[in-house]
């Protein structure tokens, strides 16, 4: 590997894009590269060896934080190994509490699709139960039918009159949830 690569060669020896490359030295996780007299990017083959890291980390599903922490922890020579696994903890902890939730919207969307009939008749289970709670039906032609416009990827936590953040995430688990006890299960 030469001592010296531009962004292209960076990219096919890390296994990632060059368009992430800029993201993470863009957000701070790659530190930003050397330029030549021209202008160009240089790395080096610690750069791979982070960009590496990186591409590993988020294979396993961690976070952009927590690959930086993880990162901090590599760095460091002194670090305590249950620091680490402290941060690999929680993230599969994590993992656990959104497969019970993505179990969850599983088994109430079977109910839902079970629940219809699929046949030339208008009226539709699905339908009914997405619309629960909400009196009119929309104006034929309004929505549905128009192209969806473009909205910022991340919406920001609220947080609500009880201090719980919510998101539309945690909207959604939260109907399931209502649509699966609706149905009498747990």
């Amino acid at each position: 590997m030469n001592s010296s690569m531009n962004i292209g060669e960076t990219a096919k020896a890390a296994g990632v894009s060059a368009k992430m490359i800029r993201h993470y030295e863009q957000i701070g996780l790659l530190p930003e590269a050397e330029r030549t007299d021209a202008g160009y990017r240089q790395y080096g083959e610690r750069d791979v060896s982070v960009l590496r890291f990186i591409r590993q980390s988020r294979s396993l599903g961690f976070s952009i934080p927590q690959i930086a922490d993880l990162l901090g922890l590599w760095s460091n020579r002194r670090r305590a190994s249950r620091e680490v696994k402290e941060v690999a903890r929680r993230h599969l902890d994590d993992l656990a509490e959104k497969m019970r939730e993505m179990a969850a919207m599983k088994a109430a969307l079977e109910r839902l699709v079970m629940s219809c009939h699929g046949s030339d008749d208008p009226h539709c289970a699905i339908l009914a139960e997405l619309a629960a709670d909400s009196p009119a039906t929309p104006e034929p032609g309004r929505v549905g039918q128009q192209p969806l416009r473009k909205t910022p990827a991340r919406q920001p936590r609220q947080v609500t009159e009880a201090g719980a953040a919510s998101s539309p995430h945690a909207d959604l688990m939260a109907w399931t949830r209502n649509v699966h006890s609706a149905h009498g299960s747990h």
